[in-house]
């Protein structure tokens, strides 16, 4: 058996008990920066493995690194398992909550995390039988979801370190993106004011929540004046607490993201103009609280075709009659114009054309081709630190059903599916066997470094976290 047959029989032969982890992380959802129970399940898989773990890493006790082997290449295997607020669901095509307005895998991060953790295992199974040098790392990364955790870990010189990273994420498509992603800053600004009686006193009162209101007034008034594809959203997440008292504490959360990082911080320095106005305006006080601020995504045309024929090497994925069903059920509950949306985008992310009759199709088995002219992704990922760091790259694969809108209970309910599995042990196969290139093709890792090298152009990765930062 050469060293491919032995990853996709690692990965095969423990099928059942990788379906049994992600189901398990997917009974078991906790937000970021509180998923005690995912990173301990995945780090005793590891540990269990021969795998060295390092906990705390970024300052965060669910974020840990799992090693094995030693000398170079140094591999990279980024893992997250953080749930959503508020998307507990059944795996069922009716909402229906497992408990209500509590958290729930809406991102598929359940098999991100497991998919990751049997890359690295399977790899070890090769590397052992075939004596093949080099480290591998899974990161256990939490927060994914507000772009905490890869942005703490990278501050801390978690990755400085890797030839390569791999990833995935869990999709409605087996495509490996070539594109970019948005850059973000997430913060929230506290105004401060004086409390009086709203009816008899209010002249005594400076009200934090107008305060906030004038920033959103001004935000709006911004957002004529910035380009097209930079995108400013809002919470309000505290207002004061009764209309008949001035609020002497409001605070808005914002994220403003842009394709380039660059962009975010000019747009970021306006914002802070904006909320000092508000402040004078309101007669109170504010402050920035920054959370946190990632980077665009950096390409790497190299490694996203070594996943690609990677994905087209590993055993294809075969969905069953029951589980088109429950896909077609799922979709009967999207909002109009979900899968024609889903299915347009695919169209432009592919390289050939793609059938009109698979509009129709609710499971996507077959493995599409690069896009000449790849799109942004509307979203933002804490990968994309790690990409300005080392070379990275990253696949998507088959777990929801064409359309599934993104952050929604259909995708938690396909995540705890049998769809969701078949999906995962895909993107498993891919990364793998991607590792295994890179492991003994030297030329690999030399060409992707290089376009790594020209595509930073001389900028360096600095990270836009302040050393005495702590996760939140």
């Amino acid at each position: 058996m050469n060293a491919a047959e032995t990853v996709r029989h690692a990965i095969n032969d423990q099928d059942e008990r990788l379906a049994f982890i992600a189901q398990e992380i997917w009974s078991h959802p906790q937000i970021g920066l509180q998923e005690t129970f995912a990173a301990a399940l995945l780090a005793k898989e590891l540990a269990e493995a021969g795998f060295k773990i390092e906990w705390g890493v970024g300052q965060m006790p669910t974020a840990f690194v799992a090693t094995w082997g030693k000398g170079r290449p140094v591999l990279g295997f980024l893992g997250e398992y953080d749930a959503l607020p508020g998307l507990s669901q059944t795996v069922a095509a009716a909402k229906q909550a497992v408990e209500v307005l509590g958290p729930g895998h809406g991102c598929g991060h359940n098999l991100f995390g497991t998919a990751c953790m049997a890359s690295a295992m399977a790899l070890k199974t090769a590397m052992e039988q075939d004596n093949i040098a080099g480290t591998i790392r899974f990161y256990g990364c939490p927060a994914e979801e507000t772009l905490v955790g890869k942005v703490f870990m990278a501050r801390d010189g978690a990755f400085d370190d890797l030839d390569a990273a791999l990833s995935w994420h869990p999709g409605s498509t087996n495509l490996v993106w070539n594109g970019s992603s948005l850059a973000l800053n997430s913060f929230k600004v506290n105004f401060y004011g004086v409390a009086a009686h709203a009816g008899a006193e209010p002249e005594m009162g400076r009200s934090a929540l107008d305060g906030v209101m004038l920033m959103d007034v001004g935000m709006n008034y911004l957002r004529e004046h910035v380009m097209d594809k930079a995108r400013i959203h809002s919470v309000v997440t505290s207002g004061g607490q009764a209309p008949n008292v001035v609020p002497a504490f409001a605070q808005v959360w914002y994220f403003v993201r842009a394709p380039h990082r660059y962009q975010v911080d000019e747009i970021y320095a306006r914002v802070l103009q904006i909320a000092q106005g508000a402040a004078l305006m309101s007669g109170t006080r504010h402050e920035i609280e920054f959370i946190t601020g990632g980077y665009d995504l950096l390409p790497n045309n190299t490694l996203s075709s070594l996943l690609l024929q990677s994905m087209q090497a590993a055993d294809a994925m075969r969905f069953t009659d029951q589980e088109r069903s429950f896909a077609k059920d799922l979709q009967a509950t999207f909002p109009a114009g979900s899968v024609q949306r889903d299915f347009e985008w695919m169209q432009k992310s592919a390289r050939s054309a793609i059938a009109a009759a698979e509009v129709d199709n609710p499971l996507w088995e077959q493995v599409l081709p690069h896009s000449d002219t790849p799109p942004l992704m509307g979203g933002s990922t804490d990968i994309g630190d790690v990409s300005w760091i080392t070379p990275t790259a990253q696949l998507t694969t088959c777990c929801w059903p064409l359309g599934t809108p993104g952050h929604s209970w259909q995708t938690v309910a396909s995540s705890g599916s049998s769809i969701g599995v078949k999906g995962m042990l895909f993107a498993a196969q891919g990364m793998a066997l991607a590792g295994l290139e890179l492991l003994t093709k030297p030329a690999l890792l030399q060409a992707a470094r290089a376009e790594f090298s020209e595509a930073k152009k001389g900028k360096e990765y600095v990270t836009t976290l302040a050393k005495n930062s702590v996760p939140q």
